[in-house]
């Protein structure tokens, strides 16, 4: 089994001996790439899954495809017909189940989703849970494990975005935050994949000045450092997104974060590693994972020769001598 936060496998302890160089998949993509918005990944057996946003009117709740080989991807169908209605009566008017994120631990499979209206924080992020993603196994069946973060207009933070992370020590930890005062971060408890204390505040870990342009976290370790990605700026406006894509790292999961340069994450630091190009613009909102000793980024982008169509980027990450990704 191999996950997005199995970063290093077996390398996972080593230091940077040297820059690495890997080729970009994105290329080489074929099949059904769009629309995706938000990719999350995870290997299990043989088989890639990919799970991403997407809105009642396009036929169900977090789109879902799978590949062999991470090249040639099939629109699988998607895992929700209708929102559990906790999440309705919680959240009136969503339409989206937005940025999801999967991880597998205690022998089940848990995908988390955001439920929320644009530039509203009252939002929900709720989990599912599946022994298994073969559809043609018997024990194969979503389980609506209820809610895991909520945000109102009396909380400082957005509860979107998730990100789930087991850390070197076993410790697990859920990141969320969109915009408000940032990204948050709580320690989870193992056995439910929820905050272990919702009444102690989450831990701000990156933020911006207004309008606090930063979102979805992505956390993975690699050596001694815990590196932190996050999209900066405005996603969602077709061509005219500006979003892009940056990173910090720690020592420690709960930071401080900090970029090339020793700015803090929380001071709006950050050092870039996508950003828009003459075809591809606002690349954002990423998944990192690992296979075969190769770092992978998994973003969306919107396809300027295709009338700014949200697509599905891979691009394989490398490394400079002194640890920081490049694509």
């Amino acid at each position: 089994m191999i996950t997005k936060r199995q970063i290093m496998g077996g390398l996972a302890g080593l230091g940077f001996a040297g820059a690495t160089q890997a080729q970009s998949l994105s290329d080489r993509l074929s099949g059904d790439l769009s629309p995706v918005h938000d990719p999350c990944i995870i290997k299990d057996k043989d088989v890639y899954h990919l799970f991403s946003t997407s809105q009642l009117r396009e036929g169900g709740l977090i789109f879902w495809r799978t590949s062999p080989d991470l090249v040639t991807w099939t629109l699988k169908g998607h895992v929700l017909r209708e929102f559990p209605k906790w999440v309705t009566d919680a959240v009136p008017g969503t339409r989206g189940a937005w940025a999801p994120d999967i991880a597998f631990f205690n022998g089940k499979f848990h995908l988390y989703y955001s439920a929320s209206t644009f530039g509203s924080n009252r939002s929900v992020i709720g989990l599912l849970t599946s022994p298994t993603l073969d559809t043609s196994d018997p024990a194969f069946g979503w389980k609506d494990e209820g809610v895991v973060v909520e945000s109102d207009v009396h909380n400082r933070y957005n509860a979107i975005d998730s990100n789930y992370l087991i850390d070197a020590q076993g410790k697990h930890w859920i990141a969320f935050g969109s915009f408000w005062s940032g990204i948050q971060l709580f320690e989870a408890d193992p056995k439910t994949g929820k905050p272990k204390n919702r009444v102690k505040k989450p831990k701000n870990i990156a933020s911006r000045p207004m309008p606090g342009a930063v979102e979805a976290p992505f956390i993975i370790r690699r050596g001694e450092w815990y590196y932190l990605f996050a999209s900066y700026d405005f996603c969602c406006k077709g061509v005219n997104s500006s979003y892009y894509t940056v990173v910090g790292r720690s020592a420690a999961v709960e930071g401080p974060y900090v970029d090339d340069k020793g700015v803090k994450l929380l001071d709006g630091g950050g050092r870039m590693v996508l950003q828009a190009d003459e075809r591809w613009k606002g690349p954002g909102h990423c998944a990192v994972f690992e296979d075969a000793g190769v770092h992978y980024i998994v973003y969306h982008s919107y396809d300027g020769q295709a009338g700014g169509r949200p697509t599905l980027r891979i691009q394989a990450l490398n490394w400079t001598v002194d640890g920081w990704p490049t694509v």
